[in-house]
């Protein structure tokens, strides 16, 4: 994979490369021949050989003599230049402002010598003219111009700029995947890097790397956090399936024992030599066995339906006063708690809200029994409710800080109800319920100091019916 993206980038690059010089080159070709067309056409204006050229209008020729009229001469003077008229045999007819050491006779090869290869003076070029039958050389002294001849085939200069342009091309290509090859590796390395960290983290391999410098660190930084976020949810999807184990454990256990009554009773039964005491007794405790699998396994169906939030709720607007007041009356007139000590107290006579009858009485019950239930006999509780919240509270042994951690989690059953029978669902159960109504429950607690259930139903909550 590594080198895969390396290729895929060297690629690119040389995609680039090669089409930025394709570019350039046409651009070029087209400057350089606007240029040279510009050039020549302003050039053809004012360069020396049209002087040269257009100085015969400046000469005269009187019965086969030639002269150079006044103006003539104040042009030659003002370009510093020179002049020596010839008759058609190269003899010098006349000169004007001619070096000492020009020649008074030329001959058709001294023409074309001072005229190719500027032989006659270094600081001077010479150009050659005519007028009729006398042709003439003009010198201009200090003039900058330089004469370059060259002698080439249209072919050889083809191939020339062939192998040029290829040794260009392989050039840059060569420079241009060396660039890429290590501009490449700082950008694919990371990524590789990053690759390779997500397959760990496919594997549950979740130790933080190591972080990068340049563009590439925040991707790493996130990587790292997705990574302990995950660590977390993997420790704790370990400890769930534990509990769950332990908690499966517990109610099959909490199962069997009442299997285990209702089959030995049931043989019993079936033995014709058993009173009509017997018998209904026997008959009333394999009731009584199976109404406790039946609360069992009801506590399991509302503990998933919660989970999967798919809890109905048959909403109605109830006073909150007269509804608790109803729930302590139930649980003094229960034989297992009619000597407890509740004490109930309202801020209002009328406190409406718009609840689940049913379900919150299950709730509200979950929390009172649990008060009687985990303490002594002697336990004293209160009851309060007021405009926006139910409180419990009891002086009795209170919950430990490692339990109180783990009071709403299902599957979890404290260390003070090893005595008592349960599915260790009925706490998590009243807090959804409760949260369903739209309200929230907290619990505080300290050892040998009591409990509180504090129980919120917010100011304009008519509870989220979920389906």
């Amino acid at each position: 994979m590594k080198w895969k993206l390396t290729a895929r980038f060297l690629l690119s690059v040389l995609s680039i490369v090669i089409i930025v010089i394709f570019v350039n080159t046409v651009i070029l070709i087209g400057l350089l021949t606007y240029q040279l067309t510009n050039d020549y056409d302003r050039g053809i204006a004012n360069t020396e050989e049209n002087f040269v050229r257009d100085f015969q209008k400046y000469i005269e020729i009187s019965n086969g003599t030639p002269s150079v009229s006044e103006e003539g001469l104040q042009h030659l003077h003002q370009r510093n230049a020179w002049i020596q008229l010839l008759d058609v045999n190269g003899q010098v007819l006349e000169s004007h402002f001619a070096p000492d050491k020009a020649q008074s006779h030329y001959a058709p090869i001294d023409l074309i010598q001072i005229y190719k290869y500027k032989e006659f003076d270094a600081d001077t070029t010479v150009y050659v003219g005519s007028k009729d039958d006398v042709s003439y050389l003009i010198g201009i002294k200090g003039s900058g111009t330089t004469r370059l001849v060259m002698h080439f085939s249209g072919s050889s200069v083809l191939q020339f700029i062939g192998k040029f342009g290829l040794f260009i091309v392989i050039a840059d290509l060569l420079v241009a995947t060396l660039v890429g090859w290590l501009f490449g590796r700082t950008l694919t390395k990371p990524l590789h890097a990053m690759i390779e960290r997500i397959r760990h983290l496919k594997n549950h391999d979740h130790m933080p790397s190591k972080m990068p410098r340049g563009v590439y660190k925040p991707v790493f930084e996130n990587l790292n956090e997705v990574s302990r976020e995950l660590a977390a949810h993997e420790q704790e999807r370990k400890r769930l399936e534990m509990m769950r184990e332990e908690w499966i454990s517990n109610v099959s256990h909490d199962m069997k024992t009442p299997l285990a009554s209702i089959r030995g009773y049931s043989e019993l039964l079936n033995d014709g030599k058993l009173t009509p005491h017997e018998q209904t007794e026997y008959a009333q405790i394999i009731e009584k066995q199976s109404l406790h699998m039946q609360d069992l396994l009801d506590d399991l169906n509302l503990t998933m339906r919660l989970r999967h939030q798919q809890l109905p709720l048959s909403l109605s607007e109830v006073n909150m006063v007269q509804f608790i007041r109803e729930i302590v009356i139930d649980t003094l007139n229960t034989p297992q708690y009619e000597q407890a000590n509740i004490e109930f107290t309202a801020t209002k006579e009328v406190i409406k809200h718009h609840i689940d009858v049913h379900f919150m009485r299950r709730a509200v019950m979950n929390f009172l029994h649990n008060a009687l239930l985990h303490n002594a006999s002697d336990v004293s509780v209160k009851v309060l409710v007021d405009d926006h919240s139910i409180t419990i509270s009891d002086n009795g042994n209170g919950i430990s800080a490692e339990d109180l951690e783990h009071i709403f989690e299902r599957y979890y059953r404290g260390t003070n109800t090893e005595q008592t029978h349960g599915t260790g669902l009925g706490t998590a159960i009243a807090r959804d319920i409760i949260e369903a109504h739209g309200g929230t429950v907290t619990i505080t607690s300290e050892e040998q100091q009591g409990t509180t259930v504090s129980i919120q139903l917010q100011e304009g909550k008519k509870g989220v019916a979920r389906h």
